[in-house]
């Protein structure tokens, strides 16, 4: 579809030029610095600093009402790095997934306090899975959330049981233990009735095993995965996962040092 001659949202155009211009100040800038710079009503400028502070994507210096770009921005600037370079090079390996098993396919990576699908392959049929590409699921309440949530370090774990109020942490803890002694995660019907979910954790490119970066995993229908198939499927989504996290380690060794700042953030440091 052409969209040349769609007009921009200006209250959108803005709010970029308002980042763009963030982004080169060094030391931030004020309300009225940014009003006069902008060329926009102070009232208006307010609203939009006002709205990205909110929403953490500004931070305000409280001592010299300074506005600088908050941490939300840089953690989807390193959500958008790391996604690209694991969709390119877990693509081929996703597609064999979903032609060996039949089952929708999914790759996910952890936001915050949420599993966020990043890719998805499904298979031609009339059954469709109600997932897309930038849903949100739960880390306790999916297959793929589960792969992430067993490997956050204890604070971190914790911090996302109390906030979502899961219940009790030694329960889940256990469940997590069975997932790193498994190797795989397994959704029965939590997130939507009738549907099940297996999936497996994909390790970084340094080769640490406490270490996870994304998941994987596979959906379909209770009648397209059955209980007495959980071992095999698990051991087939496990061992995909293994053959990416190889795929991104022989990637990171051949490839320079990144430039500095572009390097992804996320912290997973182990079991516990």
């Amino acid at each position: 579809m052409d969209a040349s001659g769609t007009p921009s949202v200006p209250s959108v155009e803005r709010m970029i030029s308002l980042l763009e211009l963030l982004a080169v100040a060094k030391n931030g800038l004020t309300l009225p610095e940014l009003s006069r710079r902008l060329g926009f009503p102070k009232s208006s400028t307010h609203c939009l600093l006002v709205t990205l502070e909110r929403r953490a994507y500004l931070r305000r210096n409280p001592k010299t009402h300074r506005y600088m770009l908050g941490v939300k921005l840089f953690a989807l600037a390193n959500m958008a790095l790391s996604g690209i370079k694991l969709r390119e090079q877990a693509a081929p390996f996703l597609r064999a997934l979903m032609n060996r098993t039949r089952l929708s396919v999914h790759l996910a990576i952890l936001d915050q306090d949420a599993a966020v699908l990043i890719e998805k392959v499904e298979p031609i049929g009339p059954l469709r899975q109600a997932s897309w590409v930038g849903k949100r699921l739960e880390l306790h309440g999916t297959a793929v959330g589960k792969c992430l949530l067993a490997y956050l370090p204890e604070m971190q774990f914790l911090n996302v049981v109390r906030s979502r109020g899961i219940g009790s942490a030694d329960k889940l803890n256990e469940q997590m233990e069975q997932i790193r002694r498994m190797g795989y995660a397994i959704e029965d019907e939590e997130r939507e009735t009738g549907c099940r979910s297996i999936a497996a954790p994909v390790f970084d490119p340094s080769g640490d095993v406490e270490n996870v970066v994304a998941a994987i995993g596979v959906a379909g229908s209770k009648a397209q995965i059955p209980p007495d198939a959980y071992q095999s499927l698990g051991e087939i989504v496990h061992s995909t996962a293994a053959e990416i996290s190889k795929a991104l380690a022989k990637d990171e060794s051949t490839q320079p040092e990144a430039a500095p700042g572009i390097a992804y953030t996320h912290d997973a440091s182990g079991r516990f």
